[in-house]
């Protein structure tokens, strides 16, 4: 059995200038895990505190298809079922699992820099040869990751992607990025020696496979990237 640990974000706070909530971005989760489910792979969640909460603007039901809405509000929809049982990240055993997957939402950029827990798990996962993945705001999971077989930053050398700054300017949170003292992917890649690759426009489908690394852009790359990571894994 392969086994997979989704890690989500704890940070649940107002963010956004009108008035809602950040957290996991429902779609970057739920996506990529009908990819992982359907072939077969166990799913764990888990979070540094082993809270979480949805960003507000990603549950929004005429944001969503009829078929991811009525996924969110089954409750017993094996997606949901998973995401009940999120586990606090020390509490998890690195051995158990073969791929590490960061799902996004801006939460991210507050707690993944510093989710020592979650970052120790991505980096032994990665050391054992497993797969190391992301997705939109996911990548700040990168920022400090090292790789225990070189002692280097993990993403060092390599190509990713990630939410732009133009989508940040377009969802008008860059003064709040700013205002914050937040990351943006692509300041976390180019402060990690990485290069940056960014998608034609802010919101295309767009993933980028470096070696066992795999990134996406948005949260239109959810499907894909799961795709993705079924694909790398069956190559190793």
């Amino acid at each position: 059995m392969v086994n997979v640990l989704i890690a989500i974000t704890s940070y649940n706070e107002v963010f956004h200038p009108t008035g809602e909530k950040t957290g996991l971005y429902y779609t970057e989760a739920i996506h990529p895990f009908e990819k992982l489910h359907a072939a077969g792979y166990n799913v764990q969640f888990a979070s540094e505190t082993g809270k979480w909460g949805y960003d507000e603007h990603s549950i929004k039901k005429e944001s969503l298809s009829a078929e991811d809405y009525e996924t969110l509000t089954n409750e017993q929809s094996e997606f949901n079922k998973a995401l009940k049982n999120t586990k606090k990240a020390s509490e998890l055993d690195s051995k158990d699992y073969d791929i590490f997957f960061a799902a996004g939402g801006h939460g991210t950029v507050f707690d993944f820099p510093v989710a020592k827990d979650l970052q120790s798990i991505a980096a032994d996962i990665y050391a054992k040869g497993g797969i190391v993945a992301a997705v939109c705001h996911g990548p700040a999971i990168f920022e400090g990751l090292l790789d225990k077989t070189t002692g280097k930053l993990l993403i060092e050398g390599k190509k990713i992607t990630g939410f732009t700054d133009e989508g940040e300017k377009l969802l008008n949170l860059d003064g709040v990025f700013a205002s914050k003292h937040l990351k943006t992917v692509r300041v976390v890649a180019e402060e990690s020696n990485a290069t940056y690759v960014s998608p034609a426009g802010a919101w295309d489908d767009f993933t980028v496979t470096d070696g066992r690394i795999i990134t996406g852009a948005n949260p239109q790359s959810a499907a894909s990237i799961g795709a993705e990571i079924v694909k790398a894994y069956s190559a190793l």
